[in-house]
């Protein structure tokens, strides 16, 4: 496990306590679900289950990856049923092929993760990315380039045995500290 990583995220989630409350789904995420028929979902960077929660509630049985044990405890705590948790580093993570009806990746950025994403997905499939993009209006001091999205980058990752759903660039949610551009993107797996 990436001990730096660990560290920092469990750092943030103690000095901001505010992290661990309870928060709104992604809104995008919600105008996908009704769609999705069989109810298989894998939560990639889950944080405290914001999106885990929605889908579980939603009647899906939600595996819910995170690499900080402070924000895996704290939704392991809220003792949802049909939600798996897993203290994972996601860098170099490979989900099983064909096994996931739904997969969701949001506020996370890593590029080799997403090709592997994809072939996770059953036929029919779906996966949605929501994350940060470079763009001038953002305010947040000294962010990783790295970890920023380029203009149209999430269309690019797909190849024709994909059809794009959906795509958008947006302002992100109004509780975030930050004034920060979004992507998101939906594809299902044809």
């Amino acid at each position: 496990m990436a001990t730096k990583d660990k560290i920092k995220w469990d750092k943030k989630y103690k000095e901001n306590p505010v992290l661990l409350q309870d928060r709104d789904v992604s809104k995008k995420l919600k105008y996908i679900v009704n769609d999705i028929q069989d109810k298989n979902a894998l939560d990639i960077a889950c944080g405290t289950g914001r999106n885990s929660i929605y889908l579980a509630n939603f009647g899906f049985d939600v595996e819910a990856l995170d690499i900080s044990e402070v924000a895996i405890n704290s939704l392991e705590e809220k003792k949802i049923p049909n939600i798996t948790t897993k203290l994972i580093d996601l860098e170099g993570f490979v989900p099983e092929k064909n096994s996931y009806d739904l997969i969701v990746m949001a506020n996370y950025l890593d590029r080799d993760i997403i090709p592997h994403l994809s072939l996770a997905l059953k036929q029919n499939g779906v996966l949605f990315i929501e994350t940060y993009m470079e763009h001038e209006d953002n305010t947040k001091p000294n962010s990783n380039p790295a970890f920023l999205l380029k203009k149209d980058e999430l269309k690019t990752y797909f190849n024709d045995e994909y059809k794009i759903l959906e795509y958008e660039e947006f302002d992100n949610e109004s509780y975030e500290l930050y004034r920060m551009k979004k992507q998101y993107i939906t594809v299902i797996k044809l």
